[in-house]
């Protein structure tokens, strides 16, 4: 059986039966469905909603420095 036939296989396994255990020399990974990895993964935050949960911007300083450019030896 071929290598590719064999991770087939695997794909397969775990689609249907559930996740699959894939064991090289002192290395194993785990094979999962899209479906359950994002049931363990959870709902992640958008961009925006992780940005909210964070620090407070609450005191910091966004203005412009007005100042013209300055010089610069080239």
């Amino acid at each position: 059986m071929a290598k590719h036939d064999r991770l087939t296989e695997v794909v397969n396994l775990a689609l249907t039966e559930g996740p699959q255990t894939i064991t090289r020399r002192n290395d194993t990974v785990v094979v999962i469905s899209a479906a359950e990895f994002a049931k363990l993964a959870g709902k992640r935050p958008g961009f925006k909603e992780y940005l909210s949960q964070g620090e407070s911007f609450e005191g910091l300083e966004l203005t412009r420095d007005q100042c013209p450019s300055r010089d610069v030896p080239l």
